[in-house]
């Protein structure tokens, strides 16, 4: 069957499903099992068991490289070893800064706001797991996927786990690269695009509000149907983002990598250095903060399930908060920065593996921490459902505070917003515009996250219709910042973490079926002397 006629035949599979079961399907893969209710979880996740399973096993089995080759992994991103005779489009540099683009993102500054809303601080001990076991998936996915790439006859390269999967297993496993490329375009539209989209407009009709309020023509709601509205404010932001987003991505992977390799150190600097100033000022507060993350990581208070609920549903709850959102952050395990580094100006896929661990650690185990030490060192996660939930004893009480969406005078937070008043508390000893900081990184971010995720999804359409459906797929995807700019928030996350997961088993079985080839690989690579220009 042709890979054109085998795309259009699962989108339809996904779409009969979607309709006959609705999202509740796709969402099961991040569900716990035993029904709406779950007041009696009888196992883990599928989806933590797949991702934090197989990085423990990649991670043993090829000797702790995250740790071994993190080190060669700088060296190399620095230019070290460098030669740009070497077939690609992308330097070591930019193609780490294009992947880190798409996974410095919102899910630093919102994702994490989100676990923290919902599962308390010790979901960041459980992005720190995520991050650890998913450098070696990173490592392991990025190598393969600049092993089995391909090179165009125009010297472009065309590489990622849709590729793995076809030339590493074999033709016979080619429906398993065209269920990656399908999910990976349709994760392209929701996780790096409306999601973007949304919570840069959100932030922007915050500001708006506090300024003119809710009754002005910009952000006065109108009711479209039941359970949806929208501001004039939203459509703005929509059309000004998708006008951005098209303006980079319709120049192609080039034009991407100028303007991420700009983007994104530029954009993480400024996140930093102000998160800094806040733990400095702070600082008598981390080692209690650290403490509320390991306490509530492994015992958090049982109230927290309510009736009928335990403190092991709650220890699940947290984890699965955690782990969902450590994978939103750095996308280890998920295959879709194996594209970007599939790019890279070399000739040893290895060299580009090391280079890609270094993904995880900057985004997860520095950025996230950073947000995560911010919200509850400030006091701001005591805005979130989590601490309404392990503070209040009367159950109508927290329930009304849930409702209202206020708890003893204070305004509940979620998403960015969250991130956004601690900043804004966290700075107010330098200055009264924290909050502003973040509406700015927010814009860079998404705009950044959004740009590579297009590049991400054309190269699944290239591989499943070819170079035709480059084009008509960047203006869908353009398209859809316009709607996610307009979206809920709810029904954008489901549907962008359902099919996060999906398309994250193609690229782990893949990693697991090719581990052993890719060990011999490794030890081949490192038993040579690399040396500057004696490539």
């Amino acid at each position: 069957m042709k890979k054109s006629t085998a795309g259009i035949l699962s989108f339809g599979i996904i779409l009969f499903i979607l309709y006959a079961f609705g999202i509740k399907f796709f969402e099961s893969v991040w569900s716990f099992p035993g029904g709406e209710v779950h007041t009696e979880p009888r196992a883990i996740p599928l989806m933590i068991i797949a991702l934090i399973g197989t990085g423990v096993f990649v991670t043993i089995f090829l000797g702790f490289p995250q740790i071994r080759y993190l080190w060669h992994g700088i060296k190399v991103t620095m230019g070290k070893y460098d030669d740009p005779n070497d077939e690609g489009d992308l330097n070591h540099f930019r193609a780490l800064t294009t992947a880190l683009s798409a996974t410095v993102g919102i899910g630093n500054i919102a994702g994490v706001a989100t676990a923290l809303y919902y599962g308390g601080p010790g979901a960041l001990f459980w992005m720190w797991i995520t991050a650890f076991f998913g450098t070696t998936l990173k490592f392991a996915e990025s190598s393969l996927s600049l092993k089995y790439r391909e090179i165009r006859s125009n010297g472009q390269t065309a590489g990622g786990p849709m590729y793995t999967i076809e030339n590493g297993l074999g033709r016979n496993w080619r429906w398993l690269a065209v269920a990656f490329a399908s999910f990976a375009i349709i994760c392209s539209f929701a996780t790096g695009n409306a999601i973007q989209a949304f919570t840069v407009s959100d932030q922007i009709y915050s500001e708006i509000s506090n300024v003119v309020g809710n009754t002005h023509f910009l952000t006065a709601k109108h009711i479209i149907w039941t359970g949806f509205e929208v501001s004039m404010m939203q459509i703005v932001n929509g059309i000004l983002m998708a006008s951005v987003v098209a303006l980079v991505i319709i120049g192609g992977i080039k034009r991407i990598g100028n303007v991420t390799g700009f983007l994104a150190p530029f954009m993480a600097v400024i996140y930093v250095f102000s998160a800094m100033l806040i733990l400095f000022a702070n600082f008598p507060q981390l080692g209690e903060s650290f403490g509320l993350i390991f306490q509530m990581a492994f015992n958090p208070p049982a109230q927290v399930a309510g009736v009928g609920g335990g403190a092991f549903l709650v220890f699940l709850n947290t984890m699965l908060w955690g782990v969902k959102r450590g994978l939103y952050s750095n996308e280890a395990g998920q295959g879709s920065a194996a594209i970007a580094h599939s790019t890279a100006k070399t000739k040893y896929p290895i060299r580009e593996g090391a280079v890609a661990m270094l993904g995880p650690f900057i985004d997860t185990i520095i950025i996230c921490t950073l947000t995560g030490l911010v919200i509850i060192s400030t006091g701001a996660w005591e805005h979130t459902e989590f601490f309404v939930k392990i503070t209040e004893t009367n159950p109508e009480i927290a329930q009304n505070a849930l409702a209202t969406g206020f708890y003893n005078g204070k305004e509940l937070l979620n998403s960015s917003l969250l991130t956004s008043f601690a900043f804004k508390e966290g700075l107010a000893w330098l200055f009264s515009f924290g909050d502003k900081i973040i509406t700015f990184s927010v814009i860079l971010f998404a705009i950044s996250t959004a740009i590579s995720w297009s590049f991400y999804g054309d190269r699944s359409a290239d591989y499943l219709f070819g170079k035709k459906a480059i084009l008509p797929y960047r203006w869908i995807f353009v398209g859809f910042v316009f709607l996610g700019a307009i979206a809920e928030l709810e029904a954008v996350w489901a549907f962008g973490d359902a099919a996060l997961g999906f398309m994250t088993f193609p690229n782990l079985i893949a990693i697991i079926l090719l581990s052993v080839s890719l060990k011999k690989m490794t030890k081949k690579y490192f038993a040579e002397n690399h040396e500057k220009g004696k490539n």
